[in-house]
C-alpha cells in the first residue's frame, strides 16, 4: 500500500511546476505583460458571453476566467495556454443546467477536475495523438454550427425557449420573433459580429470584439434602447470559496455527465496545446502535465462560482499571435480579468446581451477554418464521411457521442482500407537447376503463394476464400515472410484454410514463418498440421525441395539420375 501510494506520488511531483518555468517567466516579462493585457481585452466579452450561454450567468464566466486562468497557467503543460470557458464547453453544460440546476454543474465541474487528474497520473495524455484530423476538424465545425445556433434567442431579443435540442430551440426562437419582432437586439447583434469579422480581416491585431461591446453598450445607453436587455447585476469581485453547493447524493448520478466534460475538457485542452506548438518554434507542451493543471483548474473553478474550462483554442492562438512566450501571460489575462470585477462590475453589467450573442457569433463563424475542410474534404471518401458525420453528431447528439461516432468510423474505414493491402499472389516457382521438362511438371503439381501485408479478422475471411480455391494441385507453398502482422483471427483462418487443403489431399507447407507469427499460430494450434513430415522450412527454396521430395515419394515425378561415379565432381575437380 505504502508503494502504491509512492509510485502515485513520485508521478504527481513530476506534474508540478518546477524551476524552469521560473526561467522562462524572466525571459522577457515586458513582451508577455503586453500580450496578457491583449488577451485580456479579448476574453472579456466571450467569458462573458460563454457564461451567460452555459445558463450559470456572467458571472459564472467571469470567475472560470480569472480562477481556472490562473492555476492552469501555473500548473498547465503548456507555457502559452490560455484557459477559461469556452464554446465547446457551454454545449455539453447547457442540458446538465436544465436537468441538474447551477448546483449539478459545479458538482459536476469539481467530479471532472479529480477525473482529469487521475488521467495526469495514469499518464493518458499522449493518446490524443491518436485522434484523427478529420474527427476534430468535425468536431469543430460541429461546435462552431451549436455555438453559432445558441446566440440567436439573445440576438434576437427573445426569451430562450424550452428545450434541451440546440435545434429545436432555434426554431421556437425564430417563431417567437416572427411574432413580435426585435429589431433593436438584431441589430445589435449583427452590427457586431459585422465589426468583429469585417475589423478582423481590415486589423487583424487589434481587438475589435471589445471595441464593438463598448460602442454597441454606449449606444444602448445613450439612446435608452429598452429592447437591448442588458447583463444584469455582477458581483464587485469573486464570491467566498465554499463547498456548500456539493451534494454527496447525487454524485452517483452525476458521473456520467462528469466523465462527458472531463473528456471534453482533455480533447479541447489538448488540442489547443498543440495548436500553440504548431504556431511557435521551440514550444512543445507536455501532455500530462496539461491534463493535471486543468483538473486542479476545473477543481478550484466550482469553489467559487465557477463553470468548468478548458484550454481556450481562440485565446491561446492571440497569445501567441502577440508574441507571449512563458506563462507569465496568461497569468496577466486572469489578472486583469480579476481587476475587472473587482473595480469595473457595475459598467461590465449593463453590456447588452444582444451585443454578447453578436461576439459569440462572429467567434463560431471564425472557428471555422475553410481550407482545413476542404483539404479534408478532398484527401479522400473515408475522411470526408468520417468530418461529416462527427460534424452531424456534434449537432443532434452531443460532444462525447460525437468523438465517439467519429473515432468510431474513423476506425472502421482505417481498417478497411488496411485490410484492402492484405495480398495472396501466386508467385513463379524458381528454375534452379531444373530442366524446362521438369519445371513445367513441377508446375502442374506445386503452386506457391505470397502472402503480403496483415493478416488479421478485417482481411482474413477473404484471404480463405481465395486460398481454398486452388484446385489441380498436389502442393501449395505459404510464403508468409511478408506478413507485416497477425492476430488470433487471422491464425484460425489460416488454420481452417490449411485443414480444407489437407482434407482435399493436398500438402500444405510454409516458409519464412517469423518467431511472432509462429507464437500467434502456436496458440490457436495452426501449426499441428505442418509439423507432419517436415512441413515448416525457413527458405522457399528449401519449400520448394521437399515438395518435390514428397511428390517422388508419391510417384508422380521421377527421382533425379544418380551421379556417375566415373565422372569426377564439382567438388573434386576444385
Amino acid at each position: 500500500m505504502t508503494s502504491a501510494f509512492g509510485r502515485v506520488w513520485a508521478r504527481i511531483t513530476v506534474l508540478l511546476p518546477g524551476r524552469a518555468d521560473l526561467a522562462e517567466i524572466r525571459r522577457d516579462p515586458r513582451r508577455d505583460l503586453l500580450a496578457g493585457l491583449t488577451v485580456a481585452i479579448v476574453a472579456l466579452p466571450l467569458a462573458l458571453g460563454f457564461g451567460v450561454s452555459s445558463g450559470m450567468g456572467a458571472e459564472a464566466g467571469l470567475a472560470t476566467a480569472v480562477v481556472a486562468g490562473v492555476i492552469a497557467a501555473v500548473f498547465g503543460g503548456s507555457n502559452l495556454q490560455v484557459s477559461g470557458p469556452t464554446g465547446a464547453m457551454t454545449v455539453v453544460l447547457v442540458p446538465i443546467v436544465g436537468e441538474y440546476g447551477p448546483t449539478g454543474v459545479l458538482t459536476v465541474g469539481l467530479m471532472a477536475g479529480v477525473l482529469l487528474v487521475g488521467l495526469a497520473v495514469l499518464r493518458a495524455g499522449k493518446y490524443m495523438q491518436y485522434v484523427p484530423a478529420p474527427v476534430v476538424e468535425g468536431f469543430t465545425l460541429g461546435i462552431a454550427c451549436v455555438i453559432g445556433l445558441q446566440q440567436i434567442p439573445n440576438a434576437l431579443g427573445v426569451s430562450k425557449p424550452e428545450g434541451d435540442r440546440v435545434l429545436v430551440v432555434t426554431w421556437r426562437a425564430l417563431e417567437e420573433f416572427a411574432k413580435a419582432p426585435n429589431w433593436t437586439a438584431a441589430g445589435l447583434a449583427a452590427a457586431v459580429a459585422a465589426v468583429m469579422l469585417l475589423g478582423a480581416r481590415w486589423r487583424p491585431t487589434v481587438p475589435f470584439s471589445i471595441v464593438a461591446v463598448i460602442a454597441a453598450t454606449i449606444v444602448a445607453q445613450a439612446a435608452h434602447l429598452d429592447a437591448a436587455e442588458p447583463i444584469g447585476n455582477l458581483p464587485a469581485g469573486l464570491p467566498v470559496p465554499s463547498l456548500s453547493f456539493l451534494d454527496l447524493g447525487s454524485v452517483g448520478t452525476l458521473l456520467a455527465p462528469a466523465v462527458a466534460v472531463a473528456a471534453l475538457a482533455a480533447l479541447e485542452s489538448l488540442l489547443s496545446a498543440s495548436v500553440a506548438d504548431g504556431m511557435t518554434v521551440g514550444q512543445k507542451h507536455e501532455p500530462d502535465r496539461e491534463l493535471f493543471g486543468q483538473g486542479l483548474a476545473n477543481i478550484a473553478a466550482p469553489l467559487f462560482g465557477g463553470v468548468p474550462a478548458t484550454g481556450a483554442i481562440a485565446r491561446t492562438a492571440v497569445n501567441v499571435r502577440t508574441g507571449a512566450g512563458s506563462r507569465l501571460a496568461a497569468l496577466t489575462h486572469a489578472t486583469v480579468l480579476a481587476v475587472i470585477v473587482f473595480a469595473a462590475a457595475p459598467v461590465v453589467s449593463r453590456i447588452p446581451l444582444a451585443a454578447l450573442a453578436g461576439v459569440l457569433l462572429a467567434t463560431a463563424i471564425r472557428m471555422i477554418e475553410t481550407g482545413s475542410l476542404k483539404a479534408m474534404a478532398k484527401a479522400t471518401r473515408s475522411d470526408a464521411l468520417t468530418l461529416v458525420l462527427t460534424a452531424v453528431a456534434t449537432l443532434a447528439l452531443d460532444l462525447v457521442y460525437a468523438v465517439i461516432i467519429g473515432l468510431v468510423v474513423a476506425g472502421v474505414l482505417a481498417l478497411r482500407a488496411v485490410a484492402k493491402q492484405a495480398r495472396l499472389d501466386q508467385v513463379p516457382l524458381d528454375r534452379g537447376d531444373h530442366s524446362a521438362e521438369e519445371h513445367a511438371l513441377l508446375t502442374e503439381h506445386i503452386v506457391a503463394y505470397r502472402i503480403d501485408g496483415p493478416l488479421f479478422f478485417a482481411a482474413a475471411h477473404r484471404f480463405l476464400l481465395e486460398l481454398t480455391q486452388v484446385t489441380d494441385v498436389r502442393v501449395v507453398i505459404l510464403r508468409m515472410s511478408r506478413v507485416s502482422t497477425m492476430d488470433a483471427t487471422g491464425a484460425l483462418v489460416l488454420k481452417d484454410a490449411v485443414e480444407k487443403l489437407h482434407r482435399r489431399g493436398i500438402v500444405v507447407m510454409a516458409s519464412g514463418i517469423r518467431p511472432g507469427q509462429r507464437r500467434v499460430l502456436d496458440s490457436v494450434g495452426a501449426l499441428e498440421s505442418l509439423r507432419d513430415e517436415d512441413r515448416q522450412h525457413a527458405t522457399t527454396p528449401d519449400a520448394i525441395r521437399a515438395a518435390r521430395d514428397h511428390l517422388e515419394r508419391s510417384g508422380l515425378l521421377s527421382a533425379p539420375p544418380a551421379p556417375n561415379p566415373r565422372t569426377p565432381s564439382e567438388e573434386a575437380l576444385r
